[in-house]
């Protein structure tokens, strides 16, 4: 059965939601079968599809490109596409013609936007425009360049107040839904029980209405240190290794092909 935007939000206070990246053709049908509610091809496949060291250099071309390919996989799950750095700053129709063509060209079925209580009420032209929104508070790695690095939000009564008029203005503006991003925990539930749109979580704790990863997170494919917020199931970096230096060795035996 297909997952449709209404379907994520008749799961707010039912039960926790299920969302997961994918970035390929492979990575969707792997998710697919998982049996996830929503898949998110997002910007973040500048960090771990194009090697980039943050979603900056990401484009709208590069971004159409990847969901277009996650779209063929033909998920049951909600396929939701980010909107790249800097759109959502231009003029509206800019904004429009951006998320028009993720939809059209890309085939998601609705976009993820990070910002706050201004690019909210921007977005209010493109939810009425019959384009599905979700918003981005807490944490926008689209900022780290006025951020100058990564931190938790809400963390004071005063920021947590902050967030809770932010995510106020996107239920306002039409948003389906609400993406939390390194958000003190008692915020992000604060957060979830001021509005009526579900709530995903990313290292945000668990009074949300969901969950957000990041599969090369969750399948363990990544070198290096992992975010604190993000659980490996399996170790599939070192399996895969293992293997394909198998498949070196047989070759040069001369043990394969048979």
């Amino acid at each position: 059965m297909k997952t449709t935007t209404q379907t994520i939000r008749q799961l707010k206070g039912k039960r926790p939601i299920v969302v997961l990246t994918a970035y390929d053709f492979i990575t969707a049908q792997l998710a697919t079968e998982a049996g996830v509610d929503m898949i998110l091809v997002g910007d973040s496949l500048g960090n771990t599809a194009l090697g980039y060291e943050s979603t900056i250099p990401v484009t709208v071309d590069a971004m159409l490109h990847h969901c277009a390919a996650v779209a063929r996989a033909k998920p049951s799950a909600l396929l939701m596409c980010d909107v790249p750095f800097a759109v959502a700053g231009h003029s509206t129709d800019y904004l429009l013609d951006v998320c028009t063509r993720l939809l059209q060209v890309g085939g998601a079925e609705c976009v993820k936007i990070e910002g706050g209580k201004l690019i909210a009420e921007k977005c209010a032209s493109v939810a009425q425009a019959g384009i599905p929104v979700m918003g981005h508070i807490g944490l926008k790695p689209q900022d780290v360049l006025q951020l100058g690095g990564y931190r938790k939000f809400g963390k004071s009564a005063a920021e947590r107040q902050i967030l809770i008029d932010e995510a106020r203005a996107w239920e306002q503006s039409g948003a389906f839904a609400l993406l939390m991003e390194m958000m003190d925990f008692e915020t992000a539930a604060a957060v979830t029980e001021a509005i009526s749109i579900p709530t995903i979580g990313i290292g945000a704790g668990q009074g949300t209405d969901g969950q957000v990863l990041v599969i090369s997170d969750a399948l363990g494919l990544n070198a290096g240190k992992y975010p604190g917020f993000a659980k490996k199931f399996v170790d599939l970096r070192s399996i895969a290794v293992e293997a394909l230096a198998q498949y070196a060795t047989e070759v040069r035996e001369r043990k394969f092909p048979e």
